[in-house]
Order: structure tokens, then sequence, then C-alpha cells
């Protein structure tokens, strides 16, 4: 039996939700703060960092900020959940379109995970303890102020610019020193996909 479009978007959805919590939790059960693994040489690492903030280890705002950006992914979540839910009952929509959508959502709610409950389910992970499940007395952050598992670094070109080199000539120079998670790629290649691939449905779209 042939799956309907909506079961195939669903399946997609666990399937990158799942992806992306089993690699937090793994991360965060087995691997202290800073500990790295190389993946791929030294291009390609395991590096568990966590953040209180936005994507790729940006922070935002204190508390408050915390608060106000678990906020707006949880309505972020919702509408974009509601958008996919209206799109798949028009027949004109390309199916790339819903794809691009739904990795959007599922990178949004996959931090929002993070930021809802993971203070509640884990002792605080430092540089010298792992964090455990359920810990006795509670977890280390109440519920909106979690902090999100970052893991993968790409420093691909990691050296020290030759002294001719204008301004910088003689100082160490670090390509992409962002670390994120799955989830944030989730939303960097669903918005480029979208952009480079689906721009022709939004502008016709925007046409009508």
């Amino acid at each position: 039996m042939a799956l309907t479009k909506g079961k195939k978007i669903t399946i997609f959805v666990i399937a990158l939700l799942v992806i992306d919590q089993v690699s937090k939790i793994l991360v965060k059960t087995n691997m202290t703060l800073g500990q790295s693994i190389n993946v791929i040489g030294d291009w390609f690492q395991i590096y568990f960092v966590e953040n209180a903030g936005m994507a790729f280890g940006m922070s935002f705002g204190g508390l408050v900020g915390k608060f106000l950006l678990s906020f707006f992914r949880i309505v972020l979540g919702v509408a974009m959940f509601l958008y996919i839910r209206k799109l798949l009952k028009r027949d004109d929509v390309p199916t790339g379109v819903l794809y691009g959508i739904a990795a959007i959502m599922c990178g949004a709610i996959g931090n929002i995970f993070d930021s809802l409950f993971y203070g509640l389910i884990f002792s605080e992970s430092g540089f010298t303890q792992v964090a455990t499940f359920f810990p006795e007395g509670g977890g280390y952050a109440g519920l909106f102020f979690g902090k999100v598992v970052d893991m993968l670094y790409f420093p691909i070109i990691d050296t020290t610019l030759p002294d001719w080199f204008p301004i910088w000539g003689g100082k160490p120079f670090l390509f992409f020193s962002a670390i994120f998670n799955f989830a944030d790629s989730c939303i960097t290649v669903g918005a480029f996909y979208l952009l480079i691939f689906q721009w022709r449905f939004f502008a016709a779209k925007e046409n009508n």
C-alpha cells in the first residue's frame, strides 16, 4: 500500500527528530564538556559544548532572552506545523517544498526539546563529570531553561597566517569555528534548499 504524502512527511519528521535527540543524548551521557573525538582527522570532530542561547553557540539576552527565545521557537514550530498541514491539502504544492519546511520545523522542535526538558531530566554536565538521567534532587534547571547540546565541529582550516598577510599576518586563523547540532543543520539545509530549489513556488505565490 502506497504511503500518502502526509505519511511520508510524518516519517521524515520523526526520523530527523530521532536522529537529533539520539545524537544529543549519546553525547551528553557519554562525554564531558570540552571533550572531543576526531571523526575525520582534525577536520571533523564531535566536540561537546552547551549553549543557553541561539543556534551555532550564539547567546541571547540572559535568562529573559533565553525564555523569549524558547517561546519563539515554540511559536515557530507550531506555525510551521499548521502551515504544512495547510499545504498538504493542496495538490499543486511540490513535495520538495513540504520537505524543506518540515526540515526547518524539525530543527526548531529539536532545540525546543533541549530548552524545555533537558534541565529537568539531566544533571549538570561538567568538565570532569558526565551528565546522568533523572538525578536525585532533580535536574540542573527549570522548564524553558535547559541548555542546547552542540557537538558538530568542522575546523576545516586551522592555521597561522603567514607574516606577509595583510592585517592578520602571523595570527591564528580558524575557518568556521561554530559548533552546532543536527537540529541547526536541519534549519540551515532546509532554508537553503527552499531558497535555491523551491523559490519559484514562493515567487508564484506572491504574484497570485
